[in-house]
């Protein structure tokens, strides 16, 4: 038996470890670089977001909302981006309810879901529609903007302070709540504070306030960031300030030259100046609203925006003039650091979404897409986006909108929660690609791991083993990280690869595959399911590798599987 003093000393033990794991404490959810990447890092771990966002009014009511944590874990999503109603949060000046709020982190939690906090306050798609009634209600006090004929438009004015207090005074106290009530859980791991900001019918707002404020010039500290950020500004604004003299004071037209117009041309940065004017105030009220919110929980924080995309109009006013279009990122990076990130929402097809995602892919500034279009073709955009942009995040809208089998995210989450390890180790390295055709762009070409990797839409093959083809595909996306020598893990169906030697031993130069596994991640372990050889290995069955005619290439084919869901192959090859 044990002495007394031995079990009380191992009780001592046992309870000083259960406290130490009690008492655990991680750092707040935040970015960190990783070579060329920046990865958000949660509960101290890299995370990489799956996310949705949902339906404006789906959690508007906790019974509402009830419904929406497994659906969105059936459709394999591990962050849901859901907003907080300001009119609902404070519905009698100072006093709040977090009762929504409350409600959401519960639900998601139990679903072992994060959250993206969207904080609808003083602007939600430019308009001031959630803001509460007894701001509505009192123009005096919260003045709206005016446009040049001096009419009152439906948004709260930047111009105004007692609008930024009021606004900053709830963000904060928001904050203050998820911290005390999630900090430990980490169930919040971000906030885009408001949603989509700027001002609609005119390049710049037009209220005494406003009117005042534009007649006194370019303000001092913008034009100190100017002069220190010679020769490192971004494209855009560098060439029209240096077009215009490169002067460090003056009137907005003087600085950035005279207001033109010119709706036929998408090249041509239309009334510039004021546009200008406008983002310089909306970056201020913005950049003071997340600086009060981070005051109270150190969290990233982001901000989305109605772009300006090819193919749509180049004027301000009918895009929200002020918000993060691409080519005033540096002026909202400069008077809003406390923004982590500037977004692109991305509605458009395929060529927009490659411009928007390069416009916003940019030092500093990862890739997150909090909101893009449902379907099959941004479905497998995705792979390109995570693969290809090392994205934090590739979120549809109106997630909660189909059910897991309708929804094509489904089988895409599915397959990327399969190897998000992979994607989180291959970031910032240069040693992994996303990959995307279709039927009007039938190939990509790429270099990965010593190879020219060119991907072309499947080409269906019969054969003994090979399972019945009805058509040709029109689209396939997928993934694909170099994990050694001549060695290659690759995500998707429907499409085929051929890997060039860039520097082939002209003593062997022939290639060809040495093993094929198809297999799966558990728990971040690769396992083999099946060695393809044989029929399978040759071109049969729904994964392989063709003979090829060029016996100097090597090659591996996805055809549609029974299933239809993504496999995932491990393949190496050797020269002789």
């Amino acid at each position: 038996m044990l002495k007394p003093l031995k079990v009380y000393c191992l009780f001592i033990i046992l309870l000083f470890a259960c406290v130490k794991g009690f008492s655990q404490q991680f750092k707040p959810p935040h970015l960190e670089k990783k070579g060329n990447a920046i990865q958000l890092i949660v509960k101290d771990k890299p995370f990489l977001a799956l996310g949705g966002e949902i339906h404006n009014s789906s959690v508007s009511t906790t019974a509402s909302m009830r419904p929406i944590w497994l659906q969105m874990k059936q459709k394999n999503l591990n962050t849901v981006l859901v907003p907080v109603y300001w009119e609902l949060m404070e519905p009698q000046e100072g006093k709040f309810d977090f009762t929504l709020v409350d409600s959401m982190i519960y639900g998601a939690r139990k679903q072992n879901l994060h959250l993206g906090i969207l904080w609808f306050g003083a602007f939600k798609t430019t308009y001031s529609t959630y803001v509460p009634s007894w701001i509505k209600t009192n123009t005096d006090t919260y003045p709206r903007a005016k446009n040049s004929k001096g009419e009152s438009l439906p948004v709260l004015s930047v111009f105004s302070e007692a609008n930024l207090k009021a606004d900053a005074k709830a963000f904060k106290a928001l904050m203050q709540h998820i911290r005390q009530v999630d900090e430990k859980y980490q169930t919040v791991i971000m906030a885009q504070v408001e949603n989509e900001v700027g001002l609609f019918y005119e390049p710049r707002e037009y209220s005494d306030a406003a009117k005042k404020a534009y007649s006194q010039g370019v303000p001092a500290d913008l034009m100190q960031y100017f002069a220190a950020n010679t020769g490192k500004l971004q494209p855009e604004l560098d060439s029209i300030w240096k077009a215009n003299g490169s002067k460090t004071s003056g009137s907005w037209e003087d600085v950035f030259g005279k207001s033109i117009m010119d709706d036929k041309n998408p090249k041509v940065f239309s009334y510039f100046p004021e546009e200008m004017f406008s983002t310089y105030h909306y970056t201020k009220f913005v950049g003071q609203l997340a600086a009060a919110g981070k005051e109270a929980y150190p969290i990233p924080m982001f901000v989305n925006a109605w772009p300006k995309a090819p193919g749509f109009t180049g004027v301000p006013g009918k895009y929200p003039s002020g918000g993060p279009v691409p080519h005033v990122l540096d002026i909202w990076r400069a008077n809003a650091p406390a923004i982590d990130f500037i977004t692109p929402n991305v509605y458009g097809p395929k060529r927009g979404v490659y411009h928007l995602v390069e416009q916003y892919h940019r030092p500093g500034n990862p890739v997150f897409i909090p909101e893009i279009r449902q379907g099959i073709e941004p479905a497998n955009l995705a792979f390109w986006i995570y693969g290809t942009h090392d994205a934090l995040c590739v979120a549809p809208f109106g997630i909660d909108g189909t059910t897991a089998e309708e929804d094509p995210f489904t089988k895409t989450f599915a397959a990327i929660s399969q190897v998000q390890d992979l994607v989180l180790q291959h970031q910032g390295k240069g040693t992994m690609a996303g990959i995307f055709v279709d039927s009007t762009d039938k190939s990509q070409t790429f270099q990965l791991n010593g190879y020219t990797v060119k991907a072309d839409l499947v080409v269906p093959r019969g054969g003994p083993a090979a399972a019945s083809v009805a058509k040709r595909p029109v689209l396939a996306g997928g993934l694909i990280f170099a994990t050694g020598p001549d060695e290659f893990i690759a995500v998707g169906k429907e499409y085929e690869l051929t890997f060039t030697p860039q520097n082939p031993d002209p003593q062997k130069p022939q290639v060809d595959v040495e093993f094929l596994e198809e297999g799966k991640f558990v728990k971040g372990k690769w396992v083999t399911t099946r060695r393809l050889n044989g029929d399978e290995g040759t071109g049969g069955g729904g994964i392989g590798v063709v003979a090829p005619k060029n016996t100097k290439v090597g090659s591996l084919r996805f055809q549609k599987n029974p299933t239809d869901e993504y496999s995932i192959v491990r393949i190496k090859f050797y020269s002789y």
